[in-house]
């Protein structure tokens, strides 16, 4: 059957109007579900609620933190550190204020303002890293150039930035490295208002210097009192005093009484390696020799000739640390002699004297312990002396210069107590001899290569007992000489400085 055409036409336009009328309901219905542009706050990944404006909740932020603007003399103010806000396109309708939403972020958290975290992290394994926090890095680096000056002398670093060190005529030393031995990164960052934040250099260098010991400890300056007894009686050394009272140049200076002086231990955050050339006169210590005399009674002692100390030129290359002597030390070149060295020359009878009845005396000549030989080669160079480093004595002389593997002798006759790696003297004195020289006196000879005696035998003075060497806890090779009166760390003993033994 054939249709009309009108009809088809009809149909045509009906069916036209029904699809009008359906996309027309549907755009209307797109118009009413699509997704709304808001944005998700987080707060150490814990939902705070969802704002229509990040912008508005920024400014109020900066706008109710005014204090902490004021404090820190800046124009923004941030969100607490764990704050997120993500952009997001959802049909959720429950929109949080941006005041709910900061009531809820300033009850949990401080608020931060952007600058810079120095992390600093010592040149030792697994060691703690620490920060620092500063709005400008200028004081950060201010605060290292006052460390720098502090450890050598601000007119000494100026002569080293510029290159106007004088040159060493006779004696005399230059600086020819330095650097920080830690490693130090700045990171721009948002930083939380309960840190510390320094904004002045000088406070800055305190931390660096003091660390958690920033804060003075004053000593108040009585009759008799010297720059050197008061830092013994604090357990400092002169030069770790000197950095406490810049005021104070010298272990010469003369203080009133009354007087504070700062005794707080330094601490510092930091390790400043400084490397000198160092050229000065070292004495050399003189021998006691004894020569026999056959024809004199055991009883006779007579000095032939007086020791006089030699003065050798020695040239070296120091490192130092935190303006501390490190224990090595390397001699450059050959020593000139200025005065040579003139040994103690005694006297000494062996002949017995007859007893009364006919018999032979067996009266011997005994050895007072005055005579103490030098444990070490000549030249060398004294590297750190008898007292108290950072707060700990350090109970002997560092001796430096004659090399790794060279001789080291014992200082008197005894018998050997240990020749091992740690023992009574500890792991930091590595391989080490003590010796009993049967009179009260030990010593201890630390930090060897090698030793070539054994525990219980006999030694004579001036037999090689050992080779110097760098093992334990040490940052260089030399020996460490120690005296003690008593057996070395145990009740009732105490150490000495073994300067006295030649004094």
């Amino acid at each position: 059957m054939k249709v009309p055409i009108k009809s088809k036409i009809l149909c045509i336009l009906l069916i036209t109007f029904i699809s009008i009328l359906t996309v027309f309901s549907f755009i209307k219905e797109e118009k009413y579900t699509k997704a709304t542009q808001i944005y998700q706050v987080y707060l150490d990944g814990n939902k705070i609620g969802l704002i229509k404006s990040k912008d508005e909740l920024y400014s109020l932020i900066n706008k109710e933190q005014s204090e902490i603007k004021d404090e820190y003399n800046v124009d923004q103010v941030y969100p607490p550190k764990g704050f997120q806000i993500v952009k997001k396109n959802t049909y959720d309708k429950e929109v949080t204020t941006v005041k709910k939403v900061y009531d809820s972020i300033k009850d949990e958290k401080k608020f931060t303002v952007k600058g810079y975290t120095i992390t600093i992290k010592p040149d030792v394994e697994n060691a703690t890293p620490t920060y620092i926090y500063v709005l400008d890095q200028n004081v950060f680096e201010e605060a290292l150039n006052n460390v720098v000056a502090t450890f050598i002398g601000e007119e000494r670093y100026e002569q080293y930035l510029t290159d106007t060190q004088a040159e060493i005529i006779d004696t005399g030393y230059i600086i020819e490295n330095m650097y920080f031995k830690d490693n130090i990164t700045i990171k721009e960052s948002y930083i939380s208002t309960d840190e510390t934040i320094y904004t002045d250099a000088n406070e800055l260098t305190k931390y660096l210097l003091f660390g958690e010991n920033e804060s003075q400890i004053e000593y108040t300056v009585t009759q008799g009192d010297t720059v050197s007894s008061i830092a013994e009686k604090n357990k400092l050394n002169v030069e770790e005093l000197l950095i406490a009272n810049d005021d104070i140049k010298s272990s010469d200076t003369l203080l009133a009484i009354g007087q504070k002086i700062n005794v707080a231990l330094i601490d510092p955050v930091l390790s400043l390696v400084y490397e000198e050339l160092i050229t000065s006169d070292v004495e050399q210590q003189y021998q006691s020799v004894v020569e026999n005399d056959s024809s004199k009674y055991t009883n006779y002692s007579k000095v032939k000739q007086e020791g006089i100390n030699g003065i050798n030129r020695i040239t070296s290359r120091v490192q130092f640390v935190n303006g501390e002597q490190s224990s090595g030390g390397t001699i450059i070149g050959v020593p000139i002699v200025i005065r040579p060295v003139q040994n103690k020359i005694t006297i000494k009878g062996t002949k017995k004297r007859p007893s009364s009845n006919g018999w032979q005396s067996s009266t011997q000549y005994v050895d007072t312990g005055a005579a103490w030989a030098w444990p070490t080669n000549s030249p060398y160079i004294i590297t750190s002396e008898y007292g108290y480093r950072w707060g700990t004595l350090h109970d002997g002389m560092d001796i430096s210069g004659t090399g790794y593997g060279s001789p080291v002798y014992a200082s008197l006759d005894g018998v050997v107590v240990q020749a091992q790696y740690s023992g009574i003297v500890g792991r930091d004195a590595g391989l080490n001899v003590v010796i009993d020289h049967q009179n009260g006196w030990f010593t201890v000879y630390a930090h060897c290569s090698k030793v070539y005696v054994k525990a219980g035998q006999r030694v004579s003075r001036k037999q090689r007992i050992a080779a110097m060497g760098n093992t334990g806890n040490v940052t260089g090779t030399h020996l460490h000489f120690g005296l003690f009166r008593g057996k070395p760390y145990s009740p009732g003993s105490r150490s000495y400085n073994p300067r006295t033994l030649w004094r």
